[in-house]
């Protein structure tokens, strides 16, 4: 009784959200770059340079929000050299993407022990503090929820609006689908396919590294090795769950949020009993099992990891 009783405590859906507030900018990252045309499976790398850099940028003195930024400009950058890689090239956008995660990755630990080569604990920053909105902080439940996060919490909300206020009301957004389900037409109509395709793959890149910055910035307030967890990988699968739509992506950040802090009660409750590591799956378990029934009879962007080459058919 008592663990169906925690779904209804107010800590328990605060920790939701701000687990799935990374998540939220990475699947909304990653479903740029698909409704594009292209699968960016350099995502787990990205992010972890956008924790890094945005935390180094902080700890050698910079602004929080300049961390941010430094966090955006590193995944647009990795976006870039793997747009170019994969959109006028051709590579294979697999291969290209695990090669940018282990790139990214291995730069972001190479340059901690070049700045830090005597450190036995991670150095400390002062992250982004709790900021209750007047007037709404105090609601039950919702209040602690929604309206008791940190700046980044509501970025991420305010992403999800912006991102498909995009897609489905500017000529911009129009031309990043329509590049997605039928470049041939975009071609036709005088899109530049292979710049949209790269540019989509910049913008989201850099939503990525914003969502790796939430992890040191926010989450926490120092950086240490293999901190992003495999979050960049949910986030692909949440983009499937989400049928490429960014109201749903964040109904899947949130759930998987949820199930991630459930079971750490769970555990708590659980003592010696159960061993921990069946608690550690379950969060996964249970979006396998969402992932399945979501994403039937899913219409994908046609066009995603097709590649393009001007006046083919």
């Amino acid at each position: 009784m008592e663990a169906f009783e925690i779904l209804f405590t107010a800590s328990l859906w605060a920790a939701a959200v701000r687990i799935a507030s990374p998540l939220i900018f990475g699947t909304l990252g990653e479903l740029i770059c698909e409704r594009a045309g292209v699968l960016n499976l350099g995502i787990e790398g990205i992010m972890t340079a956008g924790a890094f850099s945005g935390w180094l940028a902080v700890y050698l003195g910079g602004d929080l929000w300049l961390g941010v930024a430094v966090a955006a400009l590193v995944g647009a950058c990795l976006g870039l050299l793997h747009g170019f890689m994969v959109v006028p090239l051709g590579l294979s956008q697999h291969v290209t993407g695990i090669g940018i995660t282990l790139l990214a990755t291995a730069l972001s630990y190479y340059f901690y022990r070049i700045a830090f080569p005597e450190v036995t604990s991670p150095p400390k920053i002062e992250p982004f503090a709790v900021f209750p909105v007047p007037g709404l902080a105090d609601l039950p439940i919702i209040g602690p929820a929604l309206f008791q996060q940190t700046p980044l919490t509501y970025l991420a909300f305010i992403a999800v609006a912006l991102v498909a206020w995009f897609l489905y009301r500017t000529p911009a957004g129009l031309a990043v689908r329509t590049v997605g389900e039928n470049p041939a037409a975009a071609e036709a109509q005088g899109i530049n396919v292979v710049t949209v395709r790269i540019l989509a793959v910049m913008a989201g890149s850099a939503l990525m590294g914003i969502g790796g910055s939430f992890i040191t910035l926010s989450a926490f307030n120092s950086f240490f090795f293999e901190m992003t967890n495999g979050r960049g990988w949910i986030c692909i699968a949440l983009v499937v769950f989400a049928a490429w739509q960014p109201g749903k992506a964040l109904l899947g950040a949130i759930l998987f949020g949820l199930f991630d802090a459930y079971q750490l009660r769970l555990q708590q409750l659980a003592g010696s009993v159960v061993p921990y590591q069946v608690f550690l799956m379950l969060p996964f378990v249970l979006s396998v099992v969402a992932l399945i029934v979501m994403s039937r009879r899913v219409a994908y962007p046609r066009a995603l990891m097709v590649p393009y080459r001007k006046g083919e058919r």
